[in-house]
């Protein structure tokens, strides 16, 4: 991944929304969390529709990726459709099954973790900015504070690092054509980028941490706390107390 272009595009403005889609996948079973952590409370929302619910203030619509057994249990957001799909064996599998239901009119499309529902509207909107400037793909990206050690190399230059989070941004053809190949990565900027296409980064967010474990969802529990001091969430027409279908 390119580090040397970096988007200038810090703050989207006007109406991003036309002719954008985003996939969000949460296919995985949650075996290292123990349960379907997207489906899990969190701060009186379930962690998965704080995902969708952010997706959808800069998308023209939504397509959730499922394990097969579940279910979101609502179809829109306001004038959003929310759309759902089967997840694959991988990652790369369940974007695949996501992107079939993209309508072809749609020329941008962003790709977001399910298992990160404290990403911001401003920073998916930083991501449509940077794609509708002219990037074909676009990364949010921090900085690692940690020392880094390559297992058999010994020290590596962190200031040469950036971790990588989503939401990430494409061209729809860019990320079609990717996904044409069959091929699987970690994410999916690698494998539009095994196509020789630059991947753009742009500011990522400290608080945009991925929910893997349960230490994962008592951290995301706090920063809510500090962003919804008065649990405003649970008035969302969203919030439910029912196990997913």
């Amino acid at each position: 991944m390119s580090s040397d272009h970096t988007s200038d595009v810090n703050d989207a403005s006007g109406d991003l929304k036309s002719g954008v889609w985003t996939v969000v996948v949460a296919g995985g079973s949650g075996s290292r969390f123990g349960a379907p952590k997207q489906f899990v409370d969190l701060g009186g929302l379930r962690v998965i529709d704080r995902s969708v619910s952010t997706a959808a203030k800069v998308s023209s619509g939504v397509v959730v990726v499922l394990p097969d057994s579940l279910t979101l249990g609502y179809t829109s957001l306001g004038d959003v459709p929310i759309l759902t799909a089967t997840g694959g064996p991988t990652r790369s599998a369940s974007v695949r099954n996501g992107l079939q239901l993209v309508p072809e009119a749609a020329d941008v499309v962003l790709v977001h973790d399910g298992a990160r529902p404290l990403a911001t509207e401003a920073l998916f909107a930083r991501l449509v900015a940077a794609v509708r400037g002219g990037a074909q793909a676009a990364v949010p990206v921090v900085p690692i504070v940690d020392s880094v050690r390559h297992r058999q190399q010994g020290a590596v230059d962190r200031d040469q690092l950036v971790a990588v989070q989503t939401p990430q941004g494409f061209t729809t053809a860019v990320l079609r054509a990717a996904h044409d190949q069959g091929r699987d990565a970690s994410d999916d900027a690698t494998l539009v980028e095994h196509r020789g296409v630059t991947v753009v980064h742009v500011d990522g967010e400290a608080d945009n941490l991925k929910i893997t474990t349960r230490r994962d969802l008592a951290l995301a529990e706090v920063i809510v706390g500090e962003r919804e001091p008065s649990n405003s969430a649970t008035a969302s027409p969203l919030s439910r107390e029912d196990p997913p279908e």
